[in-house]
C-alpha cells in the first residue's frame, strides 16, 4: 500500500522522537510517497531546530544520512489541485502538496501535524493515527 508521509513524521523518525517506533511499524512493508518538496522541507526543519537549539550540525548531518536511506518515492503534484485545496482548507501550499498526493493517489496520510490531520479529514482522506 502507498502511504503519503509528511515532513513531521519523517523528522520524528530522523531525530528519534517518541513516535519513531510507531511510525516505522506503521510504514513497514508499505511504499512511502510524497511531493518533491520534502527534501527542502527537511532542510527547513533542520534550520528551525538549529534556531531553537534543538539540533547540532553533526546531528543534522547524521539525520540527512538517515533521511536519504528512507525509501521514498516522489510523486507528481497537480498545482491546480494544490491551490484549490489550499483555498478550501485554508492551508499553505506546502501542506496542500501532501493533501493533493493523498487525494489523487487514494492513499492514507501519515502526519503528526494536527491541522494537517484535520484538513485531511475534511477532504475524506484517511489519516493514520500515531
Amino acid at each position: 500500500m502507498d502511504i503519503v508521509i509528511d515532513t513531521s513524521a519523517l523528522i520524528a523518525v530522523i531525530v528519534g522522537e517518541p513516535e519513531r517506533e510507531v511510525i516505522i511499524e506503521l510504514t513497514n512493508d508499505n511504499s512511502l510517497i510524497g511531493p518533491g518538496s520534502i527534501p527542502w522541507e527537511i532542510g527547513n526543519a533542520f534550520s528551525a531546530m538549529f534556531k531553537q537549539n534543538r539540533l547540532e550540525l553533526d546531528e543534522a548531518k547524521r539525520g540527512q544520512g538517515i533521511f536519504t536511506s528512507i525509501p521514498l518515492r516522489y510523486v507528481e503534484t497537480d498545482f491546480t489541485n494544490v491551490i484549490s485545496i489550499a483555498k478550501q482548507t485554508n492551508m499553505y501550499a506546502y501542506d496542500a502538496y501532501f493533501l493533493d498526493c493523498a487525494v489523487r493517489y487514494k492513499s492514507p496520510l501519515l502526519t503528526l501535524d494536527r491541522r494537517l490531520k484535520s484538513a485531511a479529514k475534511s477532504l475524506n482522506v484517511t489519516v493514520m493515527e500515531v
